[in-house]
């Protein structure tokens, strides 16, 4: 794919703080993007609330932000960079920071403070974003292409909570839509729970919304890191199997890469599945990752969810 020449300052969004166990794989993706656009010969400009990151050594980016990672502080940044060098054209690339920085970048969307400065978003559009985020869309894109997801049902309220746990059966699984390392969800094995945990992941959600999905508790987790370029080269980087079966976050899981009880067969049932959802997500550019769930007693394949973003 030939480079871009209409672009000249990239704007990278990190993720923030890292704990253990969580998050140092954007810094090591975000310091590779640095230097790799550099080496491209465009001006990079780095947005970090983490000064102990490797991202925001001074030699890492050409402009170091080390400010909250929010709309206002990046609006902010923006309008400096943009008033400082206007006319530089500018794109932000939001698939380096993990959720944080999906989260901001679509707020930044929704706002207009990127139409309203000329700035492109790069790697995935918003609209790509919110597809793969949104709980219900992502279930319509995948029924589109013919991929199974877990039953599920997205609700708002805590009433349509508990008439949708009725409809999944219990145990649910409760995932708030647009959280980081699974923020707010939990699993419920009772109405008194569906109605805890469906509170939390509410008012943890953004946009206020969580699905109540059919259990998938015991069954084995993959998970594919697939790559695409404009030109719709995509490749598998590499397969990942969890340890733990379904019901331990895979933030939390051990995982073995690559994935070592898949058949030949099976591999390329889901490798074949995870570059279908990234073309229908319409991730341009980048890395995303792609997780599924197999019964291990009958085999059935389902796709859980996607990221738009590096992985680890």
């Amino acid at each position: 794919m030939p480079k871009r020449t209409d672009i000249d300052t990239v704007l990278i969004i990190g993720a923030g703080p890292i704990v253990i166990g969580q998050a140092c794989e954007f810094d090591y993706s975000g310091v590779q993007a640095c230097k790799a656009l550099k080496e491209e010969g465009y001006r990079v400009v780095l947005v970090n609330s983490n000064p102990a990151s490797i991202m925001t050594d001074p030699d890492v980016a050409d402009a170091t932000y080390i400010e909250p990672i929010t709309p206002d502080f990046v609006t902010k940044i923006i309008a400096r960079e943009r008033k400082e060098r206007p006319r530089d054209r500018m794109a932000l690339l939001p698939t380096m920071g993990g959720q944080t920085a999906l989260n901001c970048a679509l707020a930044l969307e929704d706002k207009g403070v990127l139409k309203a400065w000329d700035v492109e978003l790069i790697g995935a559009r918003a609209e790509a974003i919110a597809k793969a985020e949104d709980r219900e869309l992502f279930r319509a894109a995948m029924a589109k292409i013919g991929l199974e997801s877990p039953k599920s049902v997205l609700v708002r309220t805590i009433e349509d909570a508990r008439a949708a746990a009725q409809v999944v059966g219990l145990p649910a699984i409760i995932r708030p839509s647009f959280t980081l390392g699974g923020t707010g969800g939990g699993i419920a094995y009772n109405r008194a729970e569906v109605e805890e945990i469906a509170s939390r992941g509410l008012a943890a959600s953004p946009v206020k919304s969580v699905l109540i999905e059919e259990s998938v508790l015991g069954w084995k987790e993959y998970e594919m890191e697939v790559v695409r370029d404009k030109a719709d080269n995509a490749i598998i980087i590499c397969s990942i199997e969890n340890i733990d079966p379904m019901g331990v976050h895979t933030g939390d899981s051990i995982t073995v890469a690559p994935a070592l009880t898949l058949t030949d067969k099976e591999y390329q049932i889901m490798r074949n599945a995870s570059i279908a959802v990234l073309r229908e997500i319409g991730v341009e550019t980048g890395g995303s990752n792609v997780q599924f769930a197999v019964n291990p007693k009958d085999g059935r394949l389902v796709v859980i969810e996607m990221n738009p973003r590096v992985s680890r």
